[in-house]
C-alpha cells in the first residue's frame, strides 16, 4: 500500500497492510499472527545481501490469497521500541521482550515491511490513518537502491 509516512506526511511510503481496523496484530518471537491465527509461512533458501555481506532467513508468507517473500535476521531482535514522538498509539499496543501485540483502531491500518527485522513500520511509528492512504502499489517502476542487481552500465 502507498501511504503518506506518518512521521513526515510529505513522503510516500510503501509497506504491506497486515492489520485492518479492529484486527489484533501480533509479532512475537519473529512470528506474525492476525486475530490469534498464525500467518502461514514456508521457508525458502537464505537470502544473501551483498551490501552488508550477511545472510537473512527468507520465507514465503501468505496473507489471505496473496503470497509474498519476507526476510528475518536471526542476529537482530524481534522486539522494537516505538519512536518517542508517537506515544499516542501505545494505548492500543503491548510491548515486551518477545515483540508487540496491537489492536488496530477504527479508521487506521497496521503496516509492516517485508524485511521484518530491519524495517521501520507500524511497530515503531504507529497506525496509518485512512486519510494517509494514497493507493495500491502494483509494480516498482524504478529502483535505484542497488544498481548492481541489474548489471553495470558501459
Amino acid at each position: 500500500m502507498v501511504f503518506r509516512y506518518p512521521v513526515e506526511p510529505g513522503v510516500d511510503y510503501i509497506k504491506r497492510v497486515v492489520g485492518l481496523p479492529g484486527d489484533e496484530v501480533a509479532y512475537l518471537n519473529k512470528k506474525l499472527s492476525i486475530n490469534g491465527q498464525p500467518v502461514e509461512t514456508r521457508p525458502l533458501p537464505d537470502f544473501y545481501d551483498e551490501d552488508s555481506l550477511r545472510y537473512a532467513q527468507q520465507a514465503s508468507e501468505k496473507l489471505g490469497a496473496v503470497e509474498h517473500r519476507i526476510l528475518t535476521d536471526k542476529d537482530r531482535p524481534g522486539f522494537v521500541i516505538p519512536m518517542p514522538q508517537f506515544q499516542n498509539f501505545r494505548d492500543n499496543c503491548r510491548y515486551n521482550a518477545e515483540g508487540v501485540v496491537c489492536t488496530v483502531p477504527p479508521g487506521h491500518y497496521f503496516m509492516m515491511g517485508d524485511n521484518r527485522d530491519n524495517s521501520q513500520d507500524s511497530r515503531y511509528w504507529g497506525f496509518v490513518p485512512n486519510e494517509n492512504i494514497v493507493g495500491k502499489a502494483f509494480f516498482v517502476w524504478m529502483n535505484f537502491g542497488n544498481l548492481r542487481r541489474i548489471g553495470s552500465f558501459h
